[in-house]
């Protein structure tokens, strides 16, 4: 091999780590599944487990991080829960649901990289197969459904550590900063046409992390896709403990009956004050999760994609003044998740580069290896 052909099969190899978005590991590879008689099964899990583990990037490494912390807390906290051993099956159905998704996901990348066909044009998502493809979509888009999952899960939650609600901290930060309290202030400006335009501004949250991920999806830009995802877990994660530790349950419980009325508007309006009387999760609202991940994506897009931020920059803004004016936070809620939102940037971006510089010197060890290896 010329000097040239070390340095494609290089450049082919550092991509191979975000070819679905995880670390390379050639140690599954040499390990398959054993088949011989006797073999037990304590031994076999333990080697589908380290196989799964090994598949597993920085997304899962901070997912089920906090899967095991806040396993961890309702062991110890217990008896402030009705039904504990609910909340540790279904984070251990979770857990082994993640594992085995990107074990299944693994053990296809490794099977296309070992074929003898693997040097034939595959795919645009570089899976040749119906079921590569179907696996390959839900190792990348799973991570919208964890935090869907976690986030409903702090209904339980938020009286784990501390009986009492912190909303009276809030309100009194909330005078002290503006001279009012915010929610009911901004009654005044109430119109039809303003709620309809707040609320419109509020349900932008929901697509900001989909866009972005969309965008890097179909770029195949895999290590990007998955840094973004890592700066949202992070920033999820934080925001999810601090309000185990600091339950606070939003204006709109703790202040009811300070306003004249409901908020009315168009559709979108009749949406949320629905959505608000019968599918709210009571607490969680410090700091707020809303802003946090917005924010989150917002750095995201300052980092992957630069002109998606100048087109968010704005929608962000107006989401944040939504989640007061709609009543769902404090402004106290709205700085915690510019920070806790920043340091999810902040943290993930370690992480990732931390990964880089592991995988960049594994592959060059191993295209080392391999020109030695060549007579």
């Amino acid at each position: 091999m010329n000097s040239a052909q070390g340095e494609e099969y290089e450049e082919k190899e550092l991509g191979a780590p975000w070819q679905n978005g995880m670390a390379h590991s050639g140690g599954e590879a040499r390990a398959p599944f054993p088949t011989r008689s006797g073999y037990g099964i304590v031994q076999i899990l333990r080697t589908e487990g380290a196989a799964a583990w090994a598949a597993c990037g920085e997304f899962e490494w901070v997912a089920l991080g906090y899967l095991g912390l806040s396993a961890a807390l309702i062991v110890i906290f217990a008896e402030n829960l009705a039904h504990p051993w609910r909340l540790l099956g279904a984070q251990a159905l979770v857990t082994a649901m993640i594992l085995g998704l990107c074990r299944t996901d693994g053990r296809a990348v490794r099977d296309r990289r070992t074929a003898p066909s693997a040097g034939l044009e595959a795919s645009t998502t570089g899976c040749p197969t119906v079921t590569e493809r179907f696996w390959h979509f839900w190792r990348h888009w799973y991570p919208h459904l964890f935090f869907l999952f976690c986030f409903e899960e702090l209904g339980a939650l938020v009286h784990l550590v501390s009986a009492r609600w912190q909303d009276a901290k809030l309100i009194a930060f909330d005078h002290w900063l503006t001279g009012v309290h915010p929610a009911i202030w901004l009654e005044q400006f109430a119109t039809p046409g303003r709620n309809e335009f707040m609320q419109f501004a509020y349900l932008t949250y929901f697509v900001y992390l989909l866009v972005l991920g969309g965008i890097l999806y179909h770029r195949e830009d895999w290590q990007g896709y998955w840094s973004v995802m890592t700066y949202s877990a992070v920033a999820y994660v934080i925001g999810y403990v601090i309000a185990i530790f600091f339950p606070v349950e939003s204006p709109w419980f703790a202040m009811a009956g300070s306003w004249h009325g409901e908020l009315h508007g168009g559709p979108l309006t009749a949406v949320i004050n629905f959505i608000e009387h019968y599918g709210r999760v009571r607490g969680a609202a410090f700091p707020s999760e809303h802003v946090a991940g917005s924010f989150a994506v917002l750095w995201g897009a300052w980092r992957h994609r630069r002109w998606l931020f100048w087109v968010m920059l704005p929608l962000v803004l107006c989401m944040c003044v939504s989640t007061v004016w709609g009543r769902n936070h404090y402004v106290a809620d709205i700085f915690g998740g510019i920070v806790t939102g920043t340091l999810g940037f902040v943290i993930g971006k370690w992480l990732m580069k931390k990964r880089e510089s592991v995988c960049g010197s594994q592959v060059k060890a191993e295209a080392t290896k391999f020109l030695l290896a060549r007579p």
